[in-house]
Formats: structure tokens, sequence, C-alpha cells
């Protein structure tokens, strides 16, 4: 050990001990959803969301939508008054806004804990973790396959994430279990293995109606008859199509009350226009008819304006992330968003990178304090996406969750009540001293700061002999420790037992289906 680190070590003997183990112990604690005292950042002038609004009007009444395989929906526009040509759906200009106008500008969802509820709309900010990979990575096993193993390990880690508000819905896709069986393990890890809220299943109708039988289960019928305790992601088939089995979804969730992200899928350059106000403008469309839908399957149903926007790398069809042009969307559609009255949902540790290095830093960074400035209200995928979102990363999931931290310090904003204007500091420490033992730092040294969980600031020495560990070495202890630590939420053991039972009783009403 060289001299300096050895000094270094012996500063403060005992109390140094205790504050380190008081660092290291595990809490399981969630922090309330953000409640954003700052700006959003806003990139269009009235002049120009005029001009938008106006185009997407001009879009849904000339261009049309589809409504593919889904007789039941053109019969709901046609009543509504809309022009129906085969599957293609003409709204007249304004109808759309109109229908939208009921859906509720802000909603709770509930959790099993009440403590945990989230407000979604408003100026909130609820953070959910990765949507949808195949694939899972960690630095002992590479890249694989998920499995219903590694699902259920990403919900344990939410659990026990402090500034993550969500259990989220499909944090990976597992594969060891059959495709028509695999929303039924993936619902009941959420409702036993955590006690945050979740999301539904939404890849067929029918499964989307087993989670609301579930949820009947875990919260009563009568309960999510009057109450919204799921949130679904409904994604719209860019350009301008709506495919039945989404739809279906979102027709099964907004007759039960519950909510769904309506939201475009958007790849600028494959999926929509390469410039940012031709992407506003079919996402502004999209957005007007899949709102107004659900609203007239039933008026007053919750519903997120979604704009999930990537740009596409022109040389090699990747799309890429973390870019000025899908930031410069996002602030965009969320002025929309506002300007309509619905909650928004965009952002997230969107990455292209492999692995949990450099570009993966850099491109969530970029993302992540997009979605904060932009107004979003419900951020899916805001820890552990890798590689455009193919990979779930157990250390990535870790380090993101870790961010989520200084996201709610920025939306904090700057106080200015007497304690943080700090006068009697100034006038204590005066000219030429420091402010290390000054009674307004003995007060509030604990919670001035954010501190990383997971980040290394110790000296160059200490850190060295520690064996010079990077970011994904320090996050892969994270995750053992985190996980060895988990506790599972306390159910109703009579709930839990009628969840397995139909959990087992509808896997055995089915034959194994892997397509």
């Amino acid at each position: 050990m060289s001299e300096a680190a050895a000094r270094r070590r012996g500063r403060g003997g005992g109390g140094g001990a205790a504050r380190r183990a008081e660092r290291t112990a595990t809490t399981i604690e969630t922090a309330r959803y953000i409640e954003r005292n700052i700006p959003n950042f806003e990139v269009l002038n009235e002049e120009a969301l005029a001009v938008i609004e106006e185009n997407a009007e001009t879009v849904l009444q000339e261009i049309g939508v589809n409504f593919v395989n889904n007789p039941a929906a053109l019969e709901r526009w046609r009543a509504a008054g809309a022009d129906v040509t085969g599957e293609r759906v003409r709204i007249p200009r304004g109808l759309a806004r109109q229908l939208c106008a009921t859906a509720p500008s802000q909603f709770t969802q509930h959790a099993r804990n009440p403590e945990k509820n989230v407000e979604i709309g408003g100026r909130n900010l609820v953070l959910a973790p990765v949507y949808g990979p195949p694939f899972v990575h960690d630095l002992e096993g590479g890249r694989r396959y998920a499995t219903i193993e590694d699902f259920r390990n990403f919900v344990k880690l939410g659990h026990m994430s402090k500034w993550l508000h969500h259990s989220g819905g499909t944090v990976c896709e597992p594969t060891d279990v059959p495709v028509n069986k695999r929303h039924l393990d993936m619902l009941h890890a959420h409702m036993t293995l955590t006690d945050k809220p979740f999301m539904g299943s939404v890849t067929d109708p029918g499964r989307a109606a087993d989670s609301v039988e579930m949820c009947k289960l875990l919260f009563g019928a009568d309960f999510i008859a009057e109450n919204t305790v799921m949130t679904s992601l409904i994604n719209i088939n860019s350009p301008l199509t709506f495919d039945d089995v989404m739809m279906g979804a979102l027709e099964t969730y907004a007759a039960a009350n519950q909510a769904a992200i309506i939201s475009p899928f958007i790849v600028g350059g494959a999926m929509a226009p390469v410039s940012v106000a031709g992407t506003l403008t079919q996402v502004l469309a999209e957005v007007l008819a899949g709102v107004a839908y659900s609203q007239l399957v039933r008026p007053g149903a919750p519903v997120i304006m979604g704009a999930f926007v990537t740009s596409i790398d022109m040389n090699s069809g990747a799309p890429t992330f973390g870019t000025p042009e899908a930031a410069h969307i996002t602030y965009g559609a969320g002025q929309l968003a506002r300007r309509l009255g619905l909650p928004y949902r965009s952002s997230g540790s969107f990455c292209g990178s492999k692995i949990p290095d450099a570009q993966a830093a850099y491109e969530t960074a970029n993302s992540l304090n997009m979605g904060l400035l932009s107004g979003v209200n419900f951020m899916l995928h805001a820890c552990g996406w890798l590689e455009g979102g193919l990979v779930s990363s157990y250390e990535k999931f870790v380090l993101d969750a870790d961010q989520l931290g200084a996201l709610h310090q920025l939306a904090k904003g700057v106080m200015i009540d007497e304690e943080h204007q700090a006068m009697d500091a100034i006038r204590e420490v005066g000219p030429g001293g420091h402010y290390l033992g000054c009674a307004h730092t003995q007060r509030n040294f604990k919670t001035a700061f954010w501190r990383s969980e997971v980040l290394d600031y110790k000296p160059f020495e200490t850190w060295s002999e520690e064996g010079a560990r990077d970011s994904a070495s320090l996050a892969q202890i994270k995750v053992r420790q985190k996980l060895d630590a988990y506790v599972t939420p306390t159910l109703d053991p009579g709930i839990a037992e009628a969840l397995s039972d139909f959990v087992a009783r509808r896997k055995s009403e089915m034959s194994d289906a892997y397509s």
C-alpha cells in the first residue's frame, strides 16, 4: 500500500467503518414517482405546432389509416362518422380530436402495495424497466436467449431498485416457455415477486383477457371495475396501420378500464419520413386515430400518448439511439401531447451498444435526460436496454437504475427557501474558511448530494488495490448483492394460491405452441 493510501485509509477510524457499513447495508425502498419542479424543454413555436396539427388532420382525412382484419373496428368508425372503404378509415377533420377529449389527462395506476401507486400524467414521471428483448447478457454468461429464471431475476432486481417505480411488462422474453403460455408465468412473477405496479400482456387479445382475470384475483373484481391496475403497450404498425392483434388487446383493456400506451413505432427513414416535422406529423396522426379508437370502445378509458422514436443508420440499416434528431422529435411530441391533454410516454435507456461500455453510457445519458426534459410521464425502457432493444443486460439494468436517482435529483430543481439560501453558513464560515464542519453542512450533508450506489469514487490507489474494476464489474457485484438480499413481498396466501391455480388451469387447457 502506498503511503498516501495508508494515510487516507487511516482517517476516521471506527467512524469510517460505521459509515461504510451504513452505505453497504441493503434496504428495500422505493422512491415516490418524480414530480418535476423544472420546466419542460420546448423546440417548437406556436406556428410550427399549428402546422403539424393541421397536417396531421389532413393525413387522417385524405390519406386515412388502415384497421386490418377488424370488422368491429371498421363498424365503430363508420358509426362515428368516418369514411370507411375496405380496411381504410378516413377520419373527418376534427373528429379524432373530439373523440380524444374524453380520455383522462391524468390517472392513478394502483399497485398491490398502495404506497407504491403511481400517478401518470401532469408533471409526474413514472420509471419502468426495459421491455421485450429475446436475449439477456451478463459478464459471466455472455449473450444468450432469455429464460423464465432470467425474467424472475429482473423482476426481483426491479423490486430492489429504489429509483424504479414500476415493474414493467416483458422485461425479457422467456424463450424456454411456450409462446402461448409464457404471459401467464410473466404476470404471475410480477404479481408475486414484487408489489410495484406492472403491465399486462398484449400479444393476443386472449392473453389480455387472461391479464384482466388474474388482476381480478389479485385486486378483486369490484376494485378493478372502478380502478386502473394495469398499463399495456399497444404499438401501432407504422406507417398508419392498426393490426387486429394489438387493437384486439386495446379493446380488451379499454373495455375493462385498464390503461393502454398507444405508441407509434417509429424508425425514421424506414417507418416515417427522414425529417423531424414529417415524423411528428405522422406520429400525431397515428396517435389521434389510436386514442380516438380507444374512446370509441369506452369513453374515459385511460390512455397514454406514446412516441417510440429512433433514426436509422443509412449505411447499415441499423437503428441509432441518443441522436439529436430523436431528441427533437421527443421534445416536439411532448408539446403535442400536452396540447392534447394526454399523458406522454417516450424515451428510455436507449443505446445501440453490444455491451455496457462508453457508447452505451453516452447514448443512454442522452436518452434519459431527453426524457426528463421533454415532459415524459411514463418512461418505459428506463433501465436494462442494450443492443437496440434486443438484449436485457443485468449489469446495465443496475447501472441505469442507479442513474435514475440523478433524474430524481435534477427534477427537484433549485430550492430557494431559507435553509437552502444558506446565509447562516456563509456568515459562519466567512472569508478564507471552509464549510466541512459548519452547522449548515452538518444538518444537510446526508441529503444534499445524490450519491451513486454503483460508481467508483475512491482514490486511485484504493481502486487499483481492489482490482481496478470498471463500471460493468462493479455492477456485476451489485447484481449479486441485490439478488442475494431479495425478500419476497408478503401476499395473502389465499390470493397466492388462487393465482397459481389459475395459471396451472389455463396452461392445462392449451397445447404448447412455440410460434
